[in-house]
């Protein structure tokens, strides 16, 4: 039987399966070590074991279109936080229809929704949000997030990018280097 042709993407979730199996395994023998090698004392490791120890640390991570694994021609962009606008399902808090926000935004309502990316100008100084229609990336972003994984997706093509509005617009997700510096611990931003 052959193996069904996969997408660039679908491969790279394939790779990591398999890998997460090995990481099982590894665990399951009792040897696997998510913390840091012994590098110090070369007989109670051996290269496999080291291989296997950061494999298993560096499958902390769920792929998505945007997430920089195969878009090395951008750069990431730092993200403090970020929300998800769809007609029917608005964030937590949100009173305004998802036409009237978009109309405060500046932006024509679309039927996959908005993703508002919260983030920094040069030199950190000037908050900005960018309204992107990078929906889908958002939503892996905020898998990640929600297991503690720092991630950031790639910066947005220009044409992803609808507007952008000085300020962190809420509510926001936030990010878990997010949380750690803004100091809100995952209180609504005010």
């Amino acid at each position: 039987m052959t193996s069904p042709e996969l997408g660039e993407l679908d491969y790279l979730r394939e790779i990591e399966r398999l890998a997460g199996r090995v990481s099982v395994a590894a665990s399951d023998e009792g040897w696997l070590s998510l913390g840091t090698d012994p590098d110090a004392n070369p007989d109670s490791s051996t290269p496999l074991l080291r291989s296997v120890n950061e494999l298993a640390r560096t499958l902390r991570r769920y792929h998505f279109t945007g997430d920089g694994c195969t878009e090395e021609d951008r750069p990431l962009i730092r993200l403090v936080g970020a929300s998800v606008l769809k007609p029917g399902t608005m964030p937590a808090g949100v009173e305004e229809p998802y036409e009237e926000v978009c109309a405060r935004l500046g932006v024509e309502p679309r039927s996959e929704g908005w993703a508002l990316w919260n983030t920094w100008s040069e030199g950190d100084d000037l908050k900005v949000t960018m309204v992107v229609s990078a929906v889908e990336t958002t939503e892996g972003l905020f898998r990640n997030w929600s297991r503690g994984r720092a991630l950031d997706p790639v910066s947005p093509l220009p044409s992803q990018i609808a507007v952008v509005r000085t300020g962190w617009i809420g509510p926001i997700t936030f990010s878990p280097r997010g949380v750690g510096l803004t100091g809100l611990g995952g209180r609504p931003l005010t």
